[in-house]
């Protein structure tokens, strides 16, 4: 499977709504912003909304904003997130907890691009696209009867399902040296990098914690780097019995994959000193290294 971060650039390109689901901690709120940042509306803003933080007294004024004077408290007009998104991308986090007798509301404006602040009878038109994430399956909900179809419809032109982080390896890699690079910036190390060994580290963990472990887990490893290189021990991975009894759940296929990877991250990435290690030729360790797909240098 190709990593889920190299799929987005088409989508990202295309413009249209897209649905991120996923369990939580998987990084929705990740590929909503990758997904942004590859769109055509990248230059625009992106206005983030919690859907479900969103009562019905508080929710059309939040969203489609207000006139002084429209309610008791409205003491100067407001600006709503769609208006303010116009022409970028509204995000709706947990969209799927949004009450059944709001989601008409939210439909209309999706369907047409038009509202109307609270207070007034103007009618407002906006170019806005909307991302959104949820942790609950929406498709049952949908059966249930607490989301609307056509709702449903109008988010997800696509669908983005993110599996949990140790169902995509591939994009361990990826999602360490973005963290990396956005937690130098914070805390002014911008040369420092991961040694290959804490690389290993990181892609041979199983990640109960998900993407949002994965951002700590990096973000730890530069606060306490000495230098400009982040090492196995400044990560300060937790191995479990769970991770343990992962060996029982592996093929052999699997399992001959991660003694390799081992060997080559003892030997950063030397074929030769491996493939001894391993007691194996080197023309054996080439051919098993391009039957998993492993990285290598000669």
């Amino acid at each position: 499977m190709q990593p889920v971060l190299r799929l987005i650039a088409n989508v990202g390109a295309s413009d249209a709504n897209v649905l991120i689901t996923g369990e939580n901690g998987t990084g929705k709120s990740v590929i909503a912003n990758a997904l942004c940042a590859s769109s055509p509306r990248a230059a625009k803003p992106m206005v983030t909304v919690n859907a479900p933080g969103l009562s019905e007294g508080v929710f059309e004024s939040e969203l489609f904003g207000h006139l002084k004077g429209a309610f008791t408290d409205a003491k100067s007009d407001r600006v709503g997130r769609f208006e303010m998104a116009d022409g970028g991308t509204l995000f709706l986090d947990e969209i799927a907890n949004l009450p059944l007798n709001l989601q008409p509301k939210l439909l209309r404006v999706l369907e047409t691009g038009e509202f109307e602040r609270v207070g007034s009878s103007k009618t407002q038109q906006v170019d806005v696209r909307v991302l959104s994430a949820t942790n609950a399956d929406v498709h049952h909900e949908v059966e249930s009867g607490r989301f609307r179809q056509d709702l449903l419809y109008r988010l997800n032109t696509v669908e983005i399902n993110l599996p949990p982080l140790r169902d995509r390896h591939d994009d361990i890699p990826l999602l360490a040296m973005h963290f990396l690079g956005a937690h130098a910036r914070r805390y002014r190390k911008r040369t420092i990098r991961l040694d290959t060994a804490a690389m290993q580290a990181l892609l041979d963990y199983p990640w109960p914690g998900n993407v949002r472990e994965l951002d700590h887990v990096v973000e730890r490893g530069v606060l306490m780097a000495g230098g400009d290189v982040v090492r196995t021990e400044d990560l300060a991975l937790h191995t479990t019995s769970d991770s343990a009894r992962r060996l029982e759940e592996m093929t052999l296929d699997d399992v001959e994959a991660v003694l390799i990877r081992k060997a080559l991250a003892r030997f950063d990435g030397n074929v030769k000193q491996a493939a001894k290690e391993l007691g194996l030729s080197r023309s054996g360790l080439y051919r098993r290294l391009v039957k998993y797909g492993l990285p290598y240098r000669d």
